[in-house]
């Protein structure tokens, strides 16, 4: 059995990334915070949220002794905090000042790395908070990183769909490429170590991406040097991307959380799936376990984190929060551009506005229409008053659609950077990244002409049509 525990409500904006110690709860969102909560009761700590990054929030992660938290952000900078007061021990520039997306601490803190957009791994020395050296791949973006339960290695994943091994040195020892189509999002070593004669030691992996897929990989390393990886199992129950993915403290059970909303446990040793949990409203982001209780924290866009906890049980269980069902589950695989008459009007009835039904339907609102409507025109072609209740909650409503992609299994490179939408008219700036036109006219005109994607400035406003990527996008729609 599993069951909601708690649903914490604090994050203004979408969650990224959960950690637990053994006595806290950590969370950090697009709202340029992290919260801290006490991991008995869950109440959050009196010196949270904790302020200092100066844009999104991608990752965390505690110390062992857990007194310490690190966090990562598109501002370039890896902070290490004190949890004891919430104040900040030290900030680290990540080098040629690129967007950090991932920070992970070895098990034994002698050692942080964090990865960035545009390729790079830092190694820092963790008690001197010093870095000791540079690496990484050119032109693609650091998304995963974890540490062998050893601390003399960690993999990452990357948006190539690769997963690279690395050791202290930032020497590759092997790389896997293609491990995941369209890309990795997420990477977790097991706790435990196999050796096997004298001859191999074996580590276990977990890695998923946007092929949908979570998969367990075998790792030897042997006594002359040499590693192999090898693939154990493909875990195909989640109908999306997968997002994220983690080891219980005893590599037992495995979570994984998915674009299609479910939250997966799985026996790790036999890949069976024990659980599915359906409590948040959209893409889940994040997952954790917490190290010596039956509890897992989720993150979602929903901006809410739940904690679940677990039963003994070998048989898969759901929970289901109302409304979800058939026809949700079935329309939630189309863009919302392509939801017929029907669907619009069963996702009225799923938000509350039911009321809304029969105008609706007699104005013959489909998905594309759903996503165009104004105050303005809400008011002038169905009735419904600018300033009513109803009004401000379906505006509300689309655009959390919007904000949302409008897809599930969108490839990365198709969503605008500064929007997460599915580009439209996509251009180049002059740092090289493309955005939709309108998102990054709007930017420069706002943000002092700053980079999005590095926050340095844009030494021109030029904009280039990215004709490649518009029609990579089209055939793309074509196909779904």
């Amino acid at each position: 059995m599993a069951s909601v525990v708690c649903t914490l409500r604090d994050h203004q904006d979408d969650i990224n990334w959960c950690a637990f110690s053994a006595k806290l709860l950590a969370t950090c969102s697009g709202d340029k915070t992290l919260r801290i909560y006490n991991a008995e009761d869950f109440s959050e700590l009196p010196f949270s949220p904790l302020k200092g990054h100066g844009y999104s929030v991608h990752c965390c992660c505690f110390s062992p002794c857990g007194q310490l938290l690190v966090s990562c952000s598109t501002d370039a900078t890896v902070v290490v905090w004190s949890t004891v007061t919430g104040d900040i021990e030290a900030v680290l520039e990540h080098p040629g000042r690129s967007p950090v997306r991932i920070c992970a601490l070895s098990p034994n803190a002698a050692h942080l790395v964090s990865g960035a957009s545009d390729g790079t791994l830092a190694l820092w020395d963790f008690h001197s908070k010093r870095l000791s050296r540079t690496g990484g791949v050119r032109d693609t973006t650091m998304v995963a990183c974890s540490f062998s339960p050893c601390s003399q290695m960690f993999m990452t994943g990357s948006t190539y769909g690769d997963l690279r091994l690395w050791d202290l040195h930032l020497n590759q020892l092997l790389a896997k490429k293609d491990a995941h189509d369209l890309g990795v999002s997420c990477c977790s070593f097991a706790p435990s170590i196999l050796s096997l004669g004298n001859q191999v030691v074996q580590f276990r992996l977990a890695s998923c991406g946007q092929d949908c897929h979570l998969k367990i990989w075998v790792i030897n390393k042997f006594t002359s040097g040499g590693f192999d990886m090898v693939l154990l199992h493909t875990l195909t129950g989640q109908t999306a991307p997968v997002f994220c993915c983690a080891y219980s403290s005893d590599g037992q059970l495995l979570v994984s959380g998915s674009v299609d909303k479910s939250v997966k446990v799985y026996d790790a040793n036999n890949a069976v799936p024990l659980h599915t949990l359906n409590h948040h409203d959209r893409y889940v982001t994040a997952c954790a376990f917490h190290p010596t209780s039956p509890l897992i924290a989720t993150g979602s866009m929903d901006k809410t984190v739940n904690i679940c906890r677990l039963e003994d049980g070998c048989r898969e269980q759901s929970v289901e929060t109302p409304g979800e069902g058939k026809a949700a589950a079935g329309r939630s695989k189309l863009l919302v551009a392509d939801w017929s008459e029907g669907d619009v009007s069963e996702w009225l009835v799923e938000e509350g506005l039911q009321g809304l039904v029969d105008k609706f339907k007699a104005n013959n609102i489909d998905g594309t229409e759903l996503l165009s409507l104004t105050k303005e025109t809400l008011a002038s072609e169905l009735g419904i008053a600018e300033f009513s209740i109803s009004n401000k909650k379906l505006l509300r409503k689309v655009e959390e659609l919007k904000s949302g992609s409008m897809s599930l299994g969108v490839p990365d490179e198709f969503l605008c950077p500064i929007t997460r939408e599915l580009m439209r008219e996509p251009v180049i700036a002059a740092d090289g990244y493309s955005y939709e036109r309108e998102a990054i006219e709007n930017w420069i005109h706002t943000k002092n002409r700053s980079s999005p994607m590095t926050n340095l400035p844009l030494l021109t406003t030029l904009l280039t049509p990215n004709h490649t990527l518009k029609m990579a996008i089209s055939r793309w729609k074509t196909s779904q």
